[in-house]
């Protein structure tokens, strides 16, 4: 006689590789950015290549999201700069003249410029996410397309 349970479940099979194998082989990177390899200079001709497509059939965008971020936060941070040093020049020479315009528009200042400054960083950031995914999900769309032409 056995002691086994015949009422009792019996275990699900095990996968053909561990998950340690899968996870090797998984591309840990699933943003859809191909990944530098080779020379560099094969990345500045891709780059070319890409910019010259005129059927437009690679994305650029992705490749530059950074460069596009980082221009657009020195932009506005030359913005912040202009308006609240302006603002309160503006507002210091008001107050010779009212000082109740003059105090009115150094608090204005002080507050609306840094709340505007941190709503366009963050209009900034979501606009070119925003770009950034939807070409992330046309490339994904055109990968799949290809794997389900047969």
């Amino acid at each position: 006689m056995t002691d086994q349970n015949p009422s009792a479940p019996t275990p699900p099979p095990l996968p053909p590789q561990s998950a340690a194998e899968a996870a090797r082989a998984a591309d840990p990177d699933d943003t859809g950015v191909p990944g530098v390899a080779g020379d560099a200079g094969d990345v500045g001709r891709g780059f070319l290549s890409a910019l010259f497509d005129l059927s437009f059939r690679t994305f650029i965008t992705r490749r530059l999201a950074s460069v596009f971020y980082f221009v657009g936060l020195v932009a506005i941070g030359i913005g912040f700069l202009v308006y609240f040093v302006g603002g309160i020049i503006d507002a210091l020479s008001v107050m010779w003249l009212n000082v109740g315009a003059g105090v009115s528009g150094l608090v204005a200042t002080v507050i609306v410029v840094p709340v505007l400054t941190f709503l366009a960083i963050i209009l900034l950031r979501f606009v070119i996410e925003a770009v950034v995914a939807l070409i992330a999900i046309a490339e994904n769309t055109e990968r799949t397309a290809q794997h389900t032409r047969r």
